[in-house]
C-alpha cells in the first residue's frame, strides 16, 4: 500500500533526523556546554579545559549556531532536550 510505504518512509527519516541533532556538537563543544551549565565563567571553562578564553568563545559561538540559540540558557536547555548533556551535568 503506498500510503503506508510514505508513512514508513518519514518515520526512517524522522529517526535519521534525530539521529543527526544527537551528534550535532563536537565533544570539545559538548565538553564547554557541559561546564557552561555546571556555572562555570569562560575563563574557568579555559583554565579546566586547557585552551584560551577566546577559543572557549569559539566553541559557545559554534554551539550556539548549531543549537539554534542565543543565550547560555537556551544552549543548555537545547542541549538537555537533545540528550547532548544530561539534567545533572
Amino acid at each position: 500500500d503506498a500510503g503506508r510505504g510514505h508513512l514508513q518512509f518519514l518515520e526512517r527519516r524522522a529517526l535519521q533526523g534525530s539521529h543527526r541533532e544527537l551528534n550535532v556538537l563536537t565533544l570539545r563543544e559538548t565538553d564547554v556546554i557541559r561546564l557552561l551549565a555546571s556555572g562555570c565563567s569562560y575563563g574557568e571553562i579555559a583554565a579546566r579545559l586547557g585552551i584560551s578564553a577566546h577559543t572557549v568563545g569559539s566553541h559557545i559561538k559554534n554551539a550556539y549556531r548549531k543549537l539554534e540559540v542565543h543565550c547560555a540558557a537556551a544552549a543548555v536547555m537545547r542541549a538537555i532536550q537533545l540528550e547532548v548533556i544530561g539534567s545533572g551535568d
